[in-house]
């Protein structure tokens, strides 16, 4: 699904990250940009609202667009893997997924509703700016934003997620940070997710996006064909209770990347090599299809 205009301009930006192995460096154009303090500022108003009668009847209507668009913009996605879920034991857990769409986390959410979980998504503080239908989404459909400030992160930012954690809900948080648009390899993985899973006590439940490509083009867009996913459930990560939290986030953090290679390696039958190539953005036609429609 193509969401945002230049795309081809976003496609360059990715193949500068992976050839120069930047995998967290920003691929999009035009997101919000503002300073550390407004971005603390936007993050403390979002959360003092949340308490407020409106915020709480528009979290209702945002979660119910949610699971529409799910069960219909998205009614084609596969999970397979639903098994290796089976023996855990109640409670919150965080689920980890590479980043490659604006809506891939309702792809994940598939995941969550065969398993009669409900799913918080931990969210850039910046898309709390977004214009527009995007913009009212992300602030009432069950979110967390994360704002790059110490006492953010080593205080409020532990007590939502262990909030979430205690109403037994899973929160979804994309280690590979930024989103690369309809991106099929997976990036390495940053160490937060599992540091906060380890701090909290809570698994990680590993997954992988597969995008497949499908023989009809998009509409908006004749550069690209149109795509469809399978989420892979990869299996479950605890930490190990014998450990210090630094060593548990070290180790999950290198488990769960592991599983997301194995998983790519098989269902594309490709090793991993971050040297960018066309194929490695899902759907596109490449760059010499692109001439010939200029």
């Amino acid at each position: 699904m193509i969401i945002g205009d230049n795309r081809l301009a976003v496609i360059q930006n990715i193949k500068k990250n992976a050839n120069e192995r930047d995998f967290t460096a920003k691929a999009e154009i035009g997101d919000p940009e503002m300073t550390a303090q407004e971005q603390l500022q936007l993050v403390q108003d979002f959360w003092q609202d949340r308490g407020k009668l409106s915020s709480k009847l528009n979290g209702l209507l945002g979660r119910g667009i949610i699971n529409a668009i799910t069960k219909t913009v998205l009614a084609s996605t596969k999970v397979e893997g639903i098994d290796k879920l089976k023996g855990m034991p109640k409670g919150g857990a965080i689920i980890t997924a590479n980043h490659f769409n604006q809506i891939d986390a309702l792809a994940v959410n598939r995941v969550a509703n065969q398993a009669h979980k409900k799913m918080e998504i931990v969210i850039e503080d910046t898309n709390l700016k977004l214009p527009g239908f995007f913009g009212y989404i992300m602030n009432n459909m069950g979110s967390i934003p994360l704002v790059q400030s110490p006492n953010y992160l080593g205080r409020d930012f532990v007590h939502h997620l262990s909030h979430a954690f205690n109403r037994n809900h899973w929160v979804l948080i994309f280690p590979e940070q930024e989103m690369w648009w309809n991106y099929r390899k997976p990036r390495k993985t940053q160490r937060g997710a599992y540091y906060f899973a380890a701090k909290c006590n809570v698994p990680v439940i590993a997954t992988f996006i597969e995008i497949q490509e499908l023989p009809k083009l998009e509409k908006k867009d004749p550069n690209f064909y149109q795509t469809r996913y399978v989420v892979h459930v990869l299996g479950v990560i605890y930490p190990d209770p014998t450990k210090s939290v630094n060593a548990n986030a070290t180790e999950m953090m290198e488990k769960d990347y592991a599983l997301k290679v194995a998983c790519y390696e098989k269902v594309y039958g490709k090793k991993l090599n971050y040297d960018f190539t066309d194929w490695d953005i899902a759907g596109w036609r490449g760059e010499a299809a692109g001439k010939q429609t200029e």
